[in-house]
């Protein structure tokens, strides 16, 4: 099979395409043929090294691996004791720390962090559902602990995470402000109100906010501790410094989403799914790359300008 490889940290330019050996479905696994993956910041991390605490996954140096983590497509063959899954179904999942979706096949649990994918569902939408809804899901119905008629501020509303939350927001019942320089678009998917940051400073306004998220990591509980309401919280993708908040004040949260036990993601999966079949959740497709152009495909990421989910279709 074909498959996007780099060996070494850097840019777009360290990914190739390469023919590398078909993976085998062992005992419990499925093998699929994957027609989307996503290409997203943990990819672009993965790949340069950058910041470092990324290369605590890679090591001092990489071989021959293959990003992607978000996948969508269709079981080719299951291993022995399989009883879920059966060649022919549409399938979408993340595969974790396992990576190896930015390739023409991958072998992925049984029971891990699967679900069907709804016929009214793409797969280009089904690798945006997991990239930004798997995200946005838990950290506003778990950790934030999202409530109807809640007051929220979603900062960076454009991107995978953002565009996702900002729909499960108001799904939730919340009154919705994001916070983008693509007011229209925020708008569109469905928040109340939408401020470009370089018009207006949210944060030196007088509103209060019950949840803060910041789906892009661009401020701190320092800075938005003004705005939050007696008992709001921070949320934020990246930990940093708001640990030593959360610690002190217990309004900054964090949710490592990523460390959940696959087999946990599959509600979550099905939950989005059926979102998305009956329209409630648009998934925001950002652009589709063919595997021969995936390096197009990071450095699209690395401009840190894409709105929603740059996807990969290894199939084409």
């Amino acid at each position: 099979m074909r498959a996007a490889v780099f060996s070494r940290f850097g840019g777009p330019d360290v990914v190739e395409v390469r023919e590398v050996r078909d993976p085998e479905p062992a005992v419990g696994e499925v093998l699929v043929r994957v027609e989307a993956a996503s290409v997203g910041a943990s990819d672009a991390a993965g790949r340069s090294g950058k910041p470092r605490i990324a290369r605590l996954m890679f090591g001092l140096g990489p071989r021959d691996q293959v990003l992607g983590s978000d996948f969508a497509g269709t079981v080719e063959r299951v291993g022995a004791d399989v009883t879920e899954w059966m060649p022919g179904d549409r399938v979408f999942g993340a595969t974790g720390a396992s990576w190896g979706g930015h390739a023409e096949l991958i072998t992925v649990k049984e029971r891990g962090a699967i679900a069907a994918l709804p016929d009214e569902v793409t797969p280009a939408q089904a690798v945006a559902l997991t990239d930004g809804g798997m995200t946005a899901l838990p950290f506003l119905r778990d950790t934030g602990r999202l409530r109807a008629g809640m007051r929220v501020l979603v900062i960076g509303a454009s991107g995978a995470v953002g565009s996702a939350a900002v729909q499960l927001a108001k799904h939730l019942g919340a009154y919705v402000t994001a916070v983008t320089t693509n007011t229209e678009l925020a708008l569109a998917l469905g928040a109340d109100e939408a401020i470009d940051y370089r018009e207006r400073d949210v944060t030196a306004e007088g509103e209060r906010f019950d949840l803060v998220f910041d789906a892009v990591g661009s401020t701190s509980f320092r800075r938005v501790r003004g705005i939050l309401s007696p008992e709001g919280a921070y949320l934020t993708t990246v930990p940093g410094a708001v640990l030593l908040d959360r610690l002190v004040t217990r309004r900054a949260r964090i949710a490592f989403t990523g460390l959940r036990k696959d087999a946990d993601k599959r509600p979550d999966l099905d939950e989005l799914a059926l979102l998305a079949a009956a329209g409630i959740l648009d998934p925001l497709v950002d652009g589709e790359y063919s595997l021969d152009d995936v390096r197009s495909a990071h450095a699209r990421v690395d401009t840190g300008r894409k709105r929603g989910t740059v996807v990969l279709r290894p199939g084409e």
